[in-house]
């Protein structure tokens, strides 16, 4: 592996999503990832699909492309965790790694001796990283929980639809999503500490707290004001013009973030007198007045086409742009150019690789490497029991009885 990670050892015990992004991200920037499967069945999002991966001879395979979204980098090791020897591999690969994560319920992992007291034993600078859904104490901690759960309890489908519909949760599942992201920063975080002192620590990670953390600015609009922000569609709380508005032929964003932009798109719409209107000369006046306002654009933007709307403010450096649908995401050329879809080897699949999306990251002297594609049930069982120092007969052994 490649990356400023090279060198360290993740043990992952996750599945679905939340847990996946995180190790996945660690992966992509060179650490070892092992991937702790259920021998035969493995990651629950394995089946999640259609689409999967088409084999050589046309059949699906073991991995859908949900999979495949946050499963690269990695090495897959089947293991039976409810056997005594399964928990014992387990330990003893918890021995050789510096991180380890888990996205079980509470409590789901300390009957085998594989949570983080468990795991302390055999390694005590360990840094280990829970993920749940409410965290590992409160009132809801027993409770499982799923990013649609936390986009809901969490608020961020109040802030979410038209104003006159129905609450809606965003189109990915964005709260695991970001959970993984957090995740991945404390355990580097946990990393620096442990390089200052030597010791490692626990981590406790909740769906629903990272959620809360990233209503952001909406949050902070409720603190502050005590006013509960209600759902804008794709209107701006705070910014105005901050809005999808129609064109001669189709729709476009306008997303103008200060005064000076505001007059220039007013010049360039043939409206110079919105710059000087009262009600419009500043945002927090715009804000005030919005329903105003956003009678009068709809009126002059579609007098011109998308193109001309998107290429003239582009050149006043007005913010605006297309609302994409994913085959124009994933050909548009400064996507393409930043390598946002890259192509990794898949042997025996149908067609020899699968199209990935990329890592945004951009490093100048460490670039994140796309070094193993989404990996099969226990692909590299065998080749990380013999790194764990397990011969050919101890691993046939193994295998017979169903440990791995």
């Amino acid at each position: 592996m490649s990356g400023p990670l090279q060198g360290l050892r993740v043990l992952d015990m996750t599945r679905i999503l939340a847990g996946p992004t995180c190790t996945q991200l660690l992966g992509d920037l060179g650490a070892d990832v092992v991937k702790i499967e259920r021998p035969g069945e493995g990651d629950d999002t394995r089946r999640w699909g259609p689409p999967y991966v088409r084999n050589a001879d046309g059949s699906d395979s073991d991995a859908s492309a949900y999979f495949l979204s946050s499963n690269r980098n990695k090495r897959s090791l089947s293991i039976d965790m409810a056997h005594p020897e399964g928990q014992a591999l387990i330990r003893r690969l918890a021995e050789t790694a510096d991180f380890a994560v888990e996205n079980f319920k509470v409590g789901g992992l300390a009957k085998f001796g594989l949570d983080y007291f468990g795991l302390k034993q055999v390694k005590p600078d360990l840094i280990y990283c829970s993920i749940t859904g409410f965290g590992q104490d409160g009132p809801y901690a027993p409770r499982a929980g799923y990013d649609y759960l936390a986009q809901g309890m969490g608020g961020m489908m109040s802030l979410t639809g038209e104003a006159d519909g129905k609450p809606m949760k965003i189109g990915v599942g964005i709260a695991d999503v970001m959970c993984g992201m957090y995740a991945s920063v404390a355990l580097l975080a946990a990393l620096h500490h442990r390089e200052r002192t030597g010791q490692g620590q626990y981590i406790d990670l909740a769906l629903l707290d990272t959620q809360v953390a990233w209503l952001i600015n909406e949050g902070l609009n409720y603190l502050t004001s005590g006013v509960v922000p209600h759902r804008r569609g794709t209107e701006h709380a705070n910014i105005v013009p901050y809005n999808v508005l129609p064109a001669a032929d189709g729709h476009f964003i306008l997303a103008v973030g200060n005064d000076r932009q505001f007059q220039r798109f007013a010049q360039f719409a043939g409206a110079p007198e919105l710059a000087s209107d009262l009600r419009f000369l500043t945002n927090s006046l715009r804000v005030a007045n919005r329903e105003a306002i956003y009678e009068i654009l709809p009126k002059l933007t579609v007098t011109k086409t998308l193109d001309q709307w998107i290429d003239g403010l582009a050149a006043l450096g007005v913010p605006s742009g297309p609302v994409n649908t994913l085959d124009r995401v994933f050909a548009d050329p400064q996507v393409l150019h930043r390598g946002m879809k890259v192509e990794v080897p898949y042997p025996g699949s149908e067609t020899g690789s699968v199209s990935l999306i990329g890592n945004p990251i951009r490093f100048s002297e460490t670039p994140v490497g796309y070094d193993r594609p989404p990996p099969h049930v226990g692909q590299h069982s065998d080749e990380v029991l013999a790194e764990l120092g397990l011969d050919a007969a101890e691993i046939a052994r193994l295998r017979d009885q169903g440990v791995v």
